[in-house]
């Protein structure tokens, strides 16, 4: 019976719940909302009318730094938004305990995939140089290939060559960097 029905057809009446749990919490906002980020794919901030830092996940847990000691959860009550805020206060929870440490910017984090992207890189062609502006210059067997680390283009006068660079570049791309959900 759907929701809607069940006051028509019998004495029973729906409500909604809303629940809000405080978490102790005394790092910064920041690191939540890089966790956060690791693990979900829509993770809004915002500041609310009382300028509070907040945080929405996929528009439907909304957590708020309302003290420097805790953070405050809170949710209509449904299957999947209890999943989601028992995930987020587990998250909560081991960042305390593991203590704070840095979080990484963006950059570093583009940094980092690009190191991994050349090394690998190397392991499959061997003579990989670095060029100016991500530009990876590979050599084999007398072939040069330019190789735009950023947009993945190839460029080479060898076909068989650009495209196996070409394959093996979307291959390390999908192993560097994570797959939007909302792609799929």
């Amino acid at each position: 019976m759907a929701p809607e029905d069940l006051r028509v057809h019998t004495q029973l009446s729906t409500a909604n719940i809303t629940q809000r749990l405080a978490v102790p919490y005394s790092g910064s906002f920041e690191v939540i909302k890089y966790r956060l980020r690791q693990i979900y794919e829509s993770v809004e901030s915002s500041t609310d009318e009382a300028n509070v830092p907040t945080l929405i996940v996929h528009e439907r847990v909304t957590i708020r730094l309302d003290s420097e000691s805790y953070v405050t959860l809170q949710w209509s009550s449904d299957p999947i938004s209890d999943m989601v805020s028992d995930s987020v206060v587990a998250m909560i929870l081991n960042i305390g305990r593991e203590g704070p440490k840095a979080v990484p910017m963006e950059e570093e984090t583009e940094m980092v995939a690009q190191k991994v992207v050349f090394a690998l890189m190397v392991s499959v062609f061997g003579d990989v140089k670095v060029a100016e502006e991500g530009v990876l210059v590979i050599t084999v067997d007398g072939d040069i290939a330019y190789l735009d680390g950023r947009s993945g283009d190839v460029e080479c006068p060898n076909a068989a060559l650009k495209e196996r660079i070409k394959t093996a570049f979307r291959r390390i791309q999908g192993a560097v960097r994570p797959i939007p959900l909302s792609a799929s």
